[in-house]
């Protein structure tokens, strides 16, 4: 039997350098492995708690549904998916409600930094709070245990939705005998922290990213934006605590990555180190911009991908459902 691993990505803004190097990329290694059945989906719903320009949404939608495209995600051998084209998720959403304590919600850190900030702000705890955003954890969960999922890669600050998941099927399967697999998380350690322009992680909130699909120029001029110290380029420099390097790293080949590792120590110029990762990442990202853009200018065609990937999702989770809705004595 093929273990399920399921990755997911909310359209709440430009796809950037961290949802690739921390998700996109290391989900698409393990699409490889022989022994793992990957599902891939645009989360869609859980983009609505930020997202609320109807156009804004749809271009968000085909965007990240383009960038796994434009990376090499065969829709013929994995499972891409628009989590509102399936149902069931949101059926299943409701069940597991049921089985969520509030507790448990109150201590999601979302909803938990919300909080503290209104706290120290002097405003309403729950000022700017939706009930999407409370239950978020919910959605999740049941977007991961709809399909069975045995793995979630995913950044440090996402492993405890899957505890979550794992929390609420397991007081589902105590209810009504063995129903949900447990998922285990993956993490990926070197880049569970990547730095953005500002040195602090790479984030939306802190308007720090750099999008992935900028043009050169740009691009360029966003690099050349990064956060360095003030040592002189004659004197030695520690890659392993560089932004510049921690980059570097994902777009240069093994050769090139030891290579620079060696000027660093020797000393170099942050000036050229900049200009490197440029090369480096401009060369690596010029093929997937291109199809990007291709596949941006057709929504036509990311729509007949999507529902294609629905369709096969929902192989799943329609019997899936079911067996649950007799457990909890729905269907006779």
């Amino acid at each position: 039997m093929k273990k399920t691993i399921l990755t997911g990505i909310k359209p709440t803004g430009q796809i950037h350098l961290g949802n690739y190097i921390g998700a996109i990329k290391p989900a698409l290694e393990l699409a490889k492995v022989a022994e793992y059945r990957p599902s891939f989906f645009v989360a869609d719903y859980h983009g609505l708690t930020k997202i609320r320009d109807a156009d804004r949404f749809r271009q968000l939608t085909y965007g990240i549904a383009a960038a796994w495209l434009a990376f090499g995600l065969d829709p013929n051998k994995a499972t891409l998916y628009r989590q509102s084209d399936v149902p069931e998720i949101f059926e299943l959403n409701w069940i597991l409600a049921c089985f969520a304590s509030k507790g448990l919600l109150n201590r999601a850190h979302a909803y938990k930094g919300i909080v503290e900030s209104n706290q120290q702000s002097g405003k309403d705890l729950d000022d700017g709070v939706n009930m999407g955003l409370f239950t978020y954890p919910i959605l999740m969960a049941a977007d991961i245990l709809m399909f069975k999922t045995d793995l979630v890669p995913v950044g440090k600050d996402q492993i405890q939705h899957v505890e979550i998941a794992r929390d609420i099927a397991e007081a589902f399967n105590k209810n009504y005998g063995e129903t949900f697999v447990l998922p285990e998380y993956q993490v990926e350690e070197e880049t569970e922290l990547l730095p953005g322009l500002d040195g602090r992680k790479m984030s939306k909130s802190y308007q720090n990213t750099i999008p992935l699909f900028e043009e050169p120029k740009q691009l360029q001029k966003l690099i050349n934006k990064i956060k360095t110290d003030s040592l002189p380029p004659e004197k030695p420099k520690d890659p392993e605590s560089s932004t510049l390097f921690t980059l570097y790293k994902e777009f240069a080949s093994p050769v090139e990555i030891e290579a620079m590792r060696e000027q660093y120590l020797s000393g170099i110029g942050w000036g050229e180190v900049k200009k490197e990762l440029y090369r480096v990442m401009n060369t690596y990202l010029e093929e997937p911009r291109e199809k990007y853009k291709e596949l941006l200018a057709s929504p036509k065609t990311i729509d007949e991908i999507l529902l294609m990937g629905a369709d096969k999702a929902r192989t799943i989770s329609t019997p899936f459902l079911k067996e649950i809705k007799k457990k909890i004595g729905l269907l006779a």
